[in-house]
């Protein structure tokens, strides 16, 4: 009996969870449908709700965007939206900062979040799973005086959460596996190994 339940639960676990991730995803997006006016909403027209609507809508929203974004009236229409939100002190400091960001982890350009690594944490003796972000300030690598990176070390089972540290790059240790197995070993807790995928691309130095 024992056997049963447990490998019931090992099949409706993985699924509860991903159509409850779901839900709430698609749910958050049906809040778009509330930019538009009552008289054009599906409820109202049709007389019932449609799941997922507003997910649509927002896809919507977001395609068009880019499509107007590519042209030269859209581009402009962008700088001075830019431009209109430069002028506002607080409002400035959290859009640029939010714009860097999603620069440069949608951009395809760069190394942020691209190249999984091995660093030393919490303690000498142990390793843990790391994202490479980028490269120190200026300022931070002059007071070391040692080339360093940037790293995020995720947390487990919820790797949206994590920490961010400057580590030394001769104690790294590049691993040759993507970003969304990486993701599934952290997840899983170390459960679920990524496949083989080839030798280290790199080995700590210090040792």
């Amino acid at each position: 009996m024992k056997k049963y339940f447990i490998t019931g639960l090992l099949i409706w676990i993985p699924l509860a969870i991903t159509v409850w991730v779901l839900s709430a995803i698609v749910g958050t997006m049906d809040q778009s449908l509330r930019l538009l006016p009552s008289a054009i909403h599906p409820t109202n027209l049709l007389g019932f709700n449609i799941p997922g609507a507003g997910t649509v809508l927002t896809l919507l929203v977001i395609l068009l965007t880019g499509v107007v974004a590519t042209n030269i009236i859209g581009q402009r229409m962008v700088r001075f939206w830019e431009a209109l939100l430069a002028r506002i002190p607080v409002v400035k400091s959290i859009y640029y900062s939010v714009k860097q960001i999603s620069d440069t982890l949608f951009s395809g350009s760069g190394e942020a979040f691209r190249k999984v690594l091995l660093v030393r944490y919490p303690h000498p003796e142990a390793w843990a799973v790391a994202f490479l972000t980028g490269t120190p300030a200026e300022d931070v690598s002059a007071m070391t005086g040692e080339e360093l990176v940037s790293v995020f070390i995720p947390t487990a089972p919820s790797p949206v959460n994590g920490f961010f540290f400057f580590v030394k790059k001769n104690e790294t240790i590049e691993l040759d596996m993507s970003v969304d197995d990486a993701l599934k070993y952290i997840v899983s807790m170390g459960v679920v190994a990524p496949p083989p995928r080839g030798n280290l691309l790199g080995r700590a130095q210090n040792e």
